[in-house]
């Protein structure tokens, strides 16, 4: 007897089980099989549920609506779970969704079927020379090319692999492995501490967006390595400084040579913000993050004010809402150009038409989509250089909008929004738009400015005429 198409498909399906998804949620029947078997409402149940539960199973970071995000944590050791549980409990309680895997764990991968998993990364495993699993160098490098955020912490033993990562993102950590940032003027006043390694700074980058509008009041307890910008990144910023007495040394060798890193050249924090929007901090210390020093006294040197608990937590809690997109994440939404007195957007507008122009944009607040209140955003008529530049006005709830008149230059030309601001997602719009002449039928009957030649046309037939009539009756 001839096998049915049904019992070959079957076969088929047993051989390679991995040719289609569904061998992952049910069992391969025959032909028999499924005659006899009857869908049971159990069953029935337990797919339509998964069936519902798709969209949330699929739901990933998206601009229209920050929220939501799954993090991935790669650890040195899980230990670090516990000593920095406060960090991760603040994400938590942000909605984060955190997955918490060791560096070198062989199932770590950062996506599945060209989709990733994961919104955000952080690297706490300052140690590990390489990642397991699916995961390595240019991962990590794809993963932010591709708009997602990262968190990298290093520390005294940072191996090349976490060098290289920042290196890429515009930070040179000091070549030196065995160095450190040292201050013997502003290091936190410690009984126990004799090597000054335990820095007390709150040189901080001035930003309300970065950094929360509630100002920082202690200090930020740094135990870690010393970093510098990259001269050839204009992107990278320092959040938090070294003081200028600082310096990156082995505080159990005798400098032999100058320190090759000195001062306020020396970074502590950096963050960077991407073209693709996508931002990164960078820090040469885990410790920061760590409990203890979260809870930690400070108290800097040459200084009689203590505070019962460092700036630690606030500073890396207000930081982190930065790199997350909870604050200074901006959208642009119902961008719209019409001539002045109607409503509705031409196809094409003709020179010294009078148009208005106007653009809504919002901030997300961590929670809501808030209106966004600036007086520098600027729309450009465009074609091969501005024609046309003009800062809108607002309404203070968000709308933008300005008028102008179309230059006497007809072509293709475009509305563009080009918004980079300190701190805040940049805006790219842009909007092309044709400009086309007068027609025949459309000049003035009279133009003003051709009057003179109407009177010298008027005035040489008054002349002929004229002279016509002496020529001929002048004796």
């Amino acid at each position: 007897m001839n096998p049915t198409r049904a019992d070959q498909r079957a076969k088929s399906l047993r051989q390679n089980p991995s040719s289609t998804v569904s061998t992952h949620l049910c069992k391969t029947l025959t032909t028999t099989e499924l005659r006899e078997q009857r869908p049971t409402m159990p069953s029935l149940s337990v797919f339509v549920t998964l069936i519902s539960l798709l969209p949330l199973l699929c739901h990933s970071f998206s601009p229209e609506a920050p929220i939501n995000r799954r993090l991935l944590v790669l650890l040195d050791d899980l230990s670090l779970q516990s000593s920095h549980s406060i960090f991760f409990h603040s994400l938590i309680s942000r909605g984060f969704d955190l997955h918490f895997k060791l560096a070198d764990d062989p199932t770590l991968s950062l996506q599945r079927y060209n989709q990733y998993l994961y919104d955000g990364l952080v690297l706490f495993s300052p140690t590990a020379h390489q990642f397991g699993g699916a995961l390595d160098f240019q991962a990590v490098l794809d993963f932010v090319d591709s708009g997602h955020d990262l968190i990298l912490a290093a520390g005294a033993s940072a191996s090349d692999l976490v060098r290289s990562i920042a290196r890429q993102c515009g930070v040179d950590f000091d070549e030196d492995p065995s160095t450190v940032v040292i201050d013997h003027t502003n290091y936190a006043v410690l009984g126990t501490q004799g090597d000054h390694t335990l820095i007390a700074s709150d040189d901080f980058i001035q930003s309300d967006v970065i950094l929360g509008k509630n100002k920082i009041e202690a200090p930020v307890l740094f135990k870690g390595i010393a970093h510098s910008l990259s001269a050839s990144n204009s992107l990278v910023l320092k959040v938090l400084s070294a003081s200028p007495s600082a310096y990156s040394a082995n505080p159990n060798a005798k400098l032999s040579y100058p320190p090759s890193l000195t001062g306020s050249a020396i970074s502590l924090v950096s963050v960077l913000q991407a073209r693709n929007n996508a931002r990164i901090l960078i820090s040469g210390s885990v410790d920061m993050f760590s409990n203890q020093l979260f809870k930690s006294a400070v108290q800097k040197a040459g200084s009689s004010k203590k505070y019962e608990k460092s700036g630690n937590e606030q500073f890396v809690t207000e930081l982190s809402k930065w790199i997350f997109h909870e604050r200074g994440h901006l959208k642009a939404v119902n961008v719209r150009h019409h001539k002045v007195g109607e409503t509705d957007e031409p196809a094409i507008y003709r020179i010294n038409d009078d148009l208005d122009y106007s653009i809504e944009i919002y901030e997300w607040s961590g929670k809501s989509w808030e209106p966004y209140v600036a007086g520098d955003v600027q729309v450009q008529f465009f074609m091969m250089s501005p024609y046309v530049l003009k800062t809108l006005a607002t309404d203070q709830k968000g709308l933008y909008h300005t008028s102008f008149k179309v230059p006497d230059v007809y072509g293709v030309f475009q509305f563009k929004v080009e918004y980079n601001r300190l701190g805040y997602t940049s805006l790219s719009l842009s909007k092309q738009i044709p400009v086309r002449p007068f027609r025949h039928n459309e000049y003035e009957r009279f133009i003003t400015t051709a009057f003179p030649y109407y009177g010298a046309s008027f005035t040489t037939m008054a002349g002929f005429f004229i002279f016509s009539i002496v020529f001929m009756y002048y004796k």
